[in-house]
């Protein structure tokens, strides 16, 4: 996460500030300078804007006055309540606002030495899969000598203006910060992976159990350096309409705590040990809160020690921050963006998970097997033709993350072009040997796919079974061009990777030693009737299946004689009057033994319906039969891309 920082257009901070130092000048950026094309694109300000140094604003500024806080940020007049609100999360992480502002004690202000001042600050953010260091110059936005934008409640602390000049540069002007993604500001901060929750579609408001599981979850992330933000669904003309509660529809609000609280007093309390779920978030306006129960001066409070009270910092003023129970949260909220920092460190106590990160794109071309634009399963003669990526799980499951990310789009938005692509993915359970791509879905298991939306980022957590998975990220309609990054955590190694070719290349060597004229793909669903192979009346079956030498083992079916394989494998055969052998066996701490097997022609002309065939023994009794029968069905063509 924390990977080498590459300078944004090309400005290298120190050797800008040690020009500037030596000729005596404050930086002036080339990059994004002081005229209305950084401030807007279509919607002028109203009043003469002036760009003012902070010296020019306070007597003393400062980067940082009594440290950082989520006190320190008001929204300004731009509609970047979602900024804010990340800012306000940032606030509460010194290990991320600390690389957010790199080398603050440097950069901050020094009385001492103001010949050290050059008028020039830089910043860091996670901009599509690179930790990129944004320059800027010290002049600021102001409308009667007030600044126009983010300000901090103290008016010579300036590290939150000079934070958001930073992004609105990023985005291509502060207009092009009216509107957007509160989780998406939190992954830029980060580097974190976003997952945006509806709490309606979840249920949350009337099932208990979905309710406790979900706090359980943002206690979790919240205790693990994570960010939290929360919003009101709202239509288009109820955008920042104030409720009678207190809240506000279509707004973004930072979450500052999740706590279980003690209720009582004194010994009566730390003895009955009662607790209720709270939520505590802020209002990046500085002000307008919930106003009931649990809000700042509700009688609730009166259930809660002065001990518990003090701990949790309760303040009865209008600052913006504010209480509310986790129940009356899930009730009045709509939607909710936790960003999780994925602990990838081997060091760590904490669990730690596998990353692995591509890069990607959807791009088009005549060829179709050149295509990787092809919409998504809607549209079944293209689907396939999208970028696909394969994976391994190898434990008897794992839960596994899925993030699928475009390129931020805010700096087309003076071009109309700044609105997010409809992007999702699908994830299917493929062949235990599959090495090249997928040119048809015979008997691939779709097991999960995400939501499509157009949003930044689309995040899935499933748990798989043990076994192999192609992950085929896509837009909604075809031909729609664009990059993405995909990443996916595991707890263990994956093997995370791009399926580029389509079939087995033609080598130098291959007309010695042949190249496939067939390729078969088996399923290998159940069996039925396995005889017994220990004292209790039952087995621990597995499956061999053999072709040209290959072999593809399944994972053991504990205690059973009836067992469900769901095993697939892919076979490109130089040979293909050569049968396939499909074995089941007996898994023993001494030795495995053999339970039965079918040997099959797989030959284009057999029929692909599913077959039920009785087991039989191998070598010169293969004629016999064994108890039991197996389940499976067999495709054979000729066309090497036609699976």
């Amino acid at each position: 996460m924390f990977s080498a920082v590459i300078p944004y257009k090309n400005q290298d901070y120190h050797a800008l500030k040690k020009e500037c130092l030596e000729s005596k000048k404050l930086f002036e950026d080339p990059e994004f300078p002081c005229t209305n094309a950084s401030l807007f694109y279509k919607t002028p300000l109203s009043g003469r804007v002036e760009w003012k140094r902070p010296s020019e604003i306070s007597e003393d500024p400062h980067l940082f006055v009594d440290g950082i806080s989520t006190h320190d940020l008001n929204q300004g007049e731009v509609g970047n309540c979602w900024f804010v609100a990340a800012c306000s999360c940032l606030a509460l992480k010194p290990d991320l606002w600390q690389k957010v502002i790199p080398n603050w004690k440097e950069q901050e202000w020094n009385s001492k030495h103001p010949e050290n001042y050059a008028g020039i600050f830089h910043f860091q953010f996670w901009i599509f899969g690179k930790w990129t260091d944004v320059v800027v110059d010290d002049r600021l936005p102001t409308l009667n000598g007030k600044l126009i934008y983010c300000h901090s409640k103290v008016s010579n602390e300036f590290w939150s203006p000079l934070l958001e000049k930073a992004y609105a540069k990023l985005s291509g002007c502060y207009e092009s910060l009216n509107g957007g993604n509160t989780g998406d500001a939190m992954v830029d901060f980060s580097g974190a992976v976003a997952e945006a929750i509806d709490l309606q579609v979840g249920d949350y408001c009337t099932n208990p159990a979905a309710q406790n599981k979900l706090f359980s979850d943002l206690l979790k992330v919240q205790d693990r350096g994570g960010i939290i933000s929360c919003s009101i669904r709202a239509s288009t003309h109820e955008r920042e309409l104030r409720l009678a509660n207190g809240l506000v529809k279509g707004h973004a609000y930072s979450v500052t705590a999740v706590k279980k609280v003690r209720l009582g007093h004194g010994l009566v309390a730390y003895f009955k040990n009662e607790t209720l779920p709270l939520i505590c978030m802020r209002n990046p306006w500085g002000k307008h809160e919930w106003n009931g129960a649990w809000s700042d001066s509700s009688e609730e409070w009166r259930k809660v020690g002065d001990m518990e009270r003090k701990k949790l910092g309760i303040t009865v003023m209008d600052d913006g921050e504010f209480w509310m129970s986790f129940e009356d949260w899930c009730k009045n909220f709509t939607d909710s963006d936790v960003c999780r920092l994925i602990n990838t460190s081997v060091l760590s106590v904490q669990k730690t998970w596998d990353e692995v990160v591509h890069f990607g794109t959807w791009s088009k071309h005549a060829d179709p097997l050149q295509n990787r634009c092809g919409g998504c399963m809607n549209h079944k003669q293209t689907f396939l033709q999208n970028p696909q990526y394969m994976f391994d799980v190898t434990k008897e499951e794992d839960e596994v993350l899925i993030s699928l990310q475009q390129k931020d789009k805010k700096i087309h938005k003076p071009h109309g072009m700044g609105e997010n692509l409809t992007i999702g993915f699908a994830v299917f359970k493929v062949e235990l040997n599959r090495k090249y791509r997928m040119h048809d879905i015979i008997t691939q298991q779709n097991v999960a796919t995400s939501t499509y939306i157009n949003a930044r980022t689309v995040f899935m957590r499933n748990v798989l079974q043990e076994g192999r998975y192609v992950i085929i990220p896509s837009t909604f309609r075809p031909e729609v061009l664009g990059d993405f990054i995909i990443r996916v955590f595991t707890d263990v190694n994956s093997d995370f990777r791009e399926l580029v070719l389509d079939k087995p290349h033609v080598q130098c060597w291959s007309s010695f030693l042949g190249y496939p004229q067939a390729v078969t793909q088996i399923y290998v669903h159940s069996a039925d009737g396995l005889q017994s192979q220990d004292s209790n009346g039952g087995a621990d079956p597995y499956l061999l299946i053999s072709c040209e030498g290959s072999k593809v083992q399944c994972a053991v079916r504990k205690d059973t004689r009836n067992p469900s394989f769901d095993t697939r494998a892919i076979f490109y055969r130089k040979k293909p009057h050569k049968p396939i052998t499909v074995q089941v066996w007996n898994r023993d701490a001494v030795k495995d033994e053999f339970m039965g097997q079918v040997v099959l022609t797989a030959s284009p002309e057999d029929s692909s319906d599913p077959k039920k065939l009785q087991l039989r023994k191998r070598g010169r009794e293969m004629a016999d039969e064994m108890p039991g029968t197996i389940n499976l069905r067999i495709i054979t063509s000729r066309e090497l891309i036609s699976m």
